[in-house]
């Protein structure tokens, strides 16, 4: 796809320098590239620098790159000038469809042939965005986390006219610079964990405006409960572990007719057998050959460590 290898990537173009477009700019520098970075606000710069500046203490402690320096950042004139020499683009303009679209044909047509396009976009499908490029089979979605220097996470996929070859180099060079990769089949709306958010969220307005539970309750149940496990297990292999040593199998048997109570305002699928044989066999991917035994092990002490991380609980981390 690229005329670089992604572990070859030394200079990285960052169009749009807001708080993800900085965040970007922050990691990339921490992770030893030379970054040339774009924004057409007046005062852009500034603020830019500004950003790299405050992330820098924390991107010290998460460790620097070999050369990793905040001096290897350029800020460009224009457009075409900040993407000339660019191994990899990541767009990062404010989350409106005719401005991405415009944008990203204007970044197709002035970036190197072959180079990758990534846009941020936290909402919008690539195959509404890339209609207008002249060579859409190079721009895909890297949509990252807030902010991106410090959250892994970066959920890539493409749209209906992007070539996977473009797909596969965005994530082996994602996984290169750092970050913890989702490399989706297909497009879905809001991606994968902002659904997952976004779940969560409208669930606790409707508690809220109900008067069912205050905020601090709904913060709380999730900072004092499952938060705590979700930060290193995720929330389907820790209901695995609710089944015993049966596992999600178990679970699904024993929990499955609770999805028909009206616990959530969300509509629960059919638990076909399709689904539950998907489940299973997920968790079983997930677990890895770890043991019952073992992964209880490992969510014990992964709650004791975040507790103690987080200040709750005394004594030295092991």
């Amino acid at each position: 796809m690229s005329p670089t290898p992604p572990s070859s990537v030394r200079r990285v173009a960052c169009i749009g320098a807001g708080v993800i477009g900085g965040g970007w700019v922050a990691h990339f520098l921490a992770r030893g590239y030379d970054v040339t970075a774009w924004d057409p606000a007046p005062d852009a710069e500034d603020k830019l620098r500004r950003l790299v500046t405050a992330a820098w203490p924390a991107l010290e402690q998460l460790g620097l790159a070999e050369g990793a320096s905040a001096d290897r950042l350029t800020m460009a004139p224009s457009l075409a000038e900040a993407v000339a020499d660019a191994e990899f683009v990541q767009e990062s303009a404010p989350e409106q469809l005719d401005l991405k679209r415009d944008l990203l044909a204007r970044l197709d047509a002035a970036a190197p042939p072959g180079v990758v396009i990534a846009s941020s976009t936290s909402g919008y499908p690539m195959s509404d965005m890339q209609t207008t490029a002249a060579t859409p089979g190079r721009l895909v979605v890297g949509h990252p986390f807030n902010p991106p220097y410090l959250i892994p996470l970066v959920e890539v996929v493409g749209g209906e006219r992007t070539d996977r070859a473009a797909v596969e180099w965005a994530a082996e060079f994602y996984g290169v610079a750092g970050k913890s990769v989702i490399t989706m089949d297909r497009e879905l709306p809001g991606f994968i964990a902002n659904r997952l958010q976004e779940a969560l969220w409208r669930e606790a307005l409707h508690m809220v405006a109900n008067g069912e539970a205050t905020v601090e309750d709904i913060d709380a149940s999730i900072t004092e409960g499952p938060g705590l496990r979700w930060a290193f297990m995720g929330p389907i292999l820790t209901f695995a572990l609710a089944g015993g040593e049966g596992g999600m199998a178990h679970m699904l048997d024993h929990f499955g007719p609770s999805l028909k109570s009206p616990w959530t305002r969300l509509e629960a699928p059919e638990l076909d057998r399709a689904l539950r044989d998907a489940m299973v066999d997920g968790c079983d991917r997930a677990a890895d050959g770890r043991t019952y035994a073992q992964l209880v092990a490992e969510r014990d002490q992964g709650v004791i460590d975040v507790l103690r991380a987080t200040g709750r609980l005394d004594g030295p981390a092991r």
